[in-house]
C-alpha cells in the first residue's frame, strides 16, 4: 500500500517541481522533461521519509491537485494587488467573533460530557482549542484524539467516552453544514452553469445528507436503547474479535455508549442542535467581517453557502491545515457569484490564514502549558481507550 501511494505521489511532485521552476503557464517539451527529472530527484532523495508517512502524503496529493485546479489561470499581479489593497483591520472583529464561537463549542462539549462528568466550560475550553491546533498541524484530524487523551489525563474521562461525544459533535456539525447548503439550494441552482466545483454540490449534498442523517439516526438509537445496543455489540465482539481482546473491546464499547448519554432526551438533542447552529453562524460572521477587507460584496446567505461547502469539503483527506480542500471550493463558490478570481483567491487565502493562525497559536500555548507532545506513547494511550 505504501509503495502504491508513493508512486501515486510521483506525478504530484513532478507538477509541483514544474510550477516552482516555470510557473503555471503552458510549458514546452524540454521544460516538461526538466520537471520530470527534477521530480524524480526529489522523490529519490525523499523516498525513505515519504514511505514512512504515506498517510500524510496521500492527503498532500489531494491538496496539491485541488490547489492546481483552483489557481489555474490566476493572474498573479491582480492577486497581489487584491492583497495589497485589503483593509486588514477587519480581521480583528472577525477573529474576535470566531473565538466567541469556539467558546460556544466548548460549552457544547461540556453539555455532552455532563452525563459522564460535569466539567466547567472554562476547563473544557483550552482542551477544545488544543484539539483545533492538533487538527491544523497533524494529519487525519489527530486533534480529536489529542483532546480526548488530554481530557482523560486532566479529568479521568475515558477516551472512548470522550471520542463518542466528539463524533456526536461532528455529526451535528455535518447536519448543520448541509442545512446551510440546502437553505441556498434554489440560488445554487442558478449558479451551476459556470461554477466548476459548485455544479456538483447538489448531488454531493444529497449523498452527504444520507451519510450524516444515517449516522445521526444510528447514534440516537444507540443512545436511547443502550442495553439492546450493548447486547448486539457484544454478539459481534464474541464472534469477530479474538478471545484475548474481547474484554478490552467490550469495555471500550460500554464506555463509548456512556458517551452518548446526552442524546437520551429530546431536550438535550435540541440544545446540541441549537448550539451547533449558533457556532456556525458565528463562524459565518467571521467570513462576513473579513469580506469587508476586500473589494467585493455578497450576501450573508452566500457566505453561509460557502461556509457549508468548504467545511464539508474539509472532511476529505488533505495535507494538515485543510490546504486545498478549504481553498479550492471557497474560491469556486465566490467565482460562481461573480467575484473575480484574484479577489476570490486573496479573500479565501486570508480567511483561511485567519482561521488557522490564531487558534493554532493559542492551542500551541495551551499544549505547552500541559507539557504534552504527540508521541508514540500518546498514540498507544489513545488506542487503549
Amino acid at each position: 500500500m505504501k509503495k502504491i501511494l508513493f508512486w501515486i505521489a510521483a506525478p504530484v511532485v513532478v507538477i509541483v517541481t514544474g510550477i516552482v521552476l516555470f510557473g503555471t503557464e503552458p510549458i514546452g517539451r524540454w521544460q516538461f522533461w526538466i520537471s520530470v527529472l527534477g521530480g524524480v530527484l526529489v522523490l529519490w532523495l525523499a523516498k525513505p521519509w515519504l514511505q514512512k508517512r504515506w498517510t500524510l502524503w496521500a492527503g498532500v496529493w489531494v491538496s496539491v491537485i485541488l490547489l492546481w485546479i483552483a489557481l489555474s489561470g490566476l493572474q498573479l499581479g491582480a492577486f497581489l494587488v487584491a492583497l495589497k489593497q485589503a483593509n486588514y483591520w477587519w480581521l480583528i472583529p472577525g477573529i474576535a467573533v470566531y473565538f466567541v464561537g469556539v467558546w460556544v463549542r466548548a460549552w457544547r462539549w461540556h453539555y455532552l460530557l455532563k452525563p459522564i462528568k460535569n466539567i466547567p466550560t472554562k476547563t473544557v475550553f483550552p482542551v477544545t482549542v488544543i484539539g483545533y491546533m492538533g487538527n491544523n498541524i497533524y494529519p487525519a484530524r489527530a486533534g480529536e484524539v489529542l483532546r480526548a487523551v488530554i481530557l482523560k489525563r486532566r479529568e479521568q474521562v475515558p477516551i472512548s467516552a470522550s471520542l463518542a461525544t466528539i463524533i456526536v459533535e461532528r455529526i451535528f456539525d455535518g447536519v448543520v453544514m448541509l442545512g446551510f447548503v440546502f437553505i441556498n439550494l434554489s440560488e445554487l441552482a442558478t449558479l451551476t452553469g459556470s461554477s466548476g466545483f459548485v455544479g456538483s454540490i447538489q448531488s454531493l449534498a444529497l449523498w452527504g445528507s444520507l451519510a450524516f442523517f444515517g449516522a445521526l439516526a444510528v447514534f440516537l438509537v444507540a443512545a436511547m436503547f443502550p442495553a439492546r445496543t450493548s447486547a448486539i455489540g457484544q454478539w459481534f465482539i464474541d464472534r469477530l474479535v479474538p478471545a484475548r481482546f474481547r474484554e478490552q473491546t467490550s469495555g471500550i464499547m460500554h464506555k463509548f455508549l456512556d458517551g452518548l448519554a446526552a442524546l437520551r432526551s429530546p431536550w438535550s438533542i435540541l440544545m446540541v442542535f441549537f448550539t451547533t447552529v449558533l457556532i456556525w453562524l458565528f463562524e459565518t460572521a467571521k467570513y462576513w467581517f473579513i469580506m469587508h477587507a476586500f473589494n467585493f460584496s455578497v450576501s450573508f446567505f452566500a457566505l453561509m453557502l460557502m461556509n457549508g461547502i468548504v467545511n464539508l469539503a474539509t472532511t476529505l483527506p488533505s495535507a494538515p491545515g485543510y490546504i486545498g480542500t478549504f481553498d479550492a471550493p471557497g474560491i469556486a463558490v465566490l467565482m460562481a457569484y461573480g467575484v473575480p478570481q484574484a479577489i476570490a483567491t486573496g479573500y479565501t487565502l486570508v480567511l483561511h490564514a485567519a482561521l488557522w493562525f490564531p487558534i493554532t497559536a493559542l492551542g500551541a500555548y495551551y499544549l505547552a502549558r500541559e507539557g504534552i507532545q504527540w508521541t508514540d506513547s500518546l498514540r498507544q494511550e489513545a488506542r487503549e481507550g
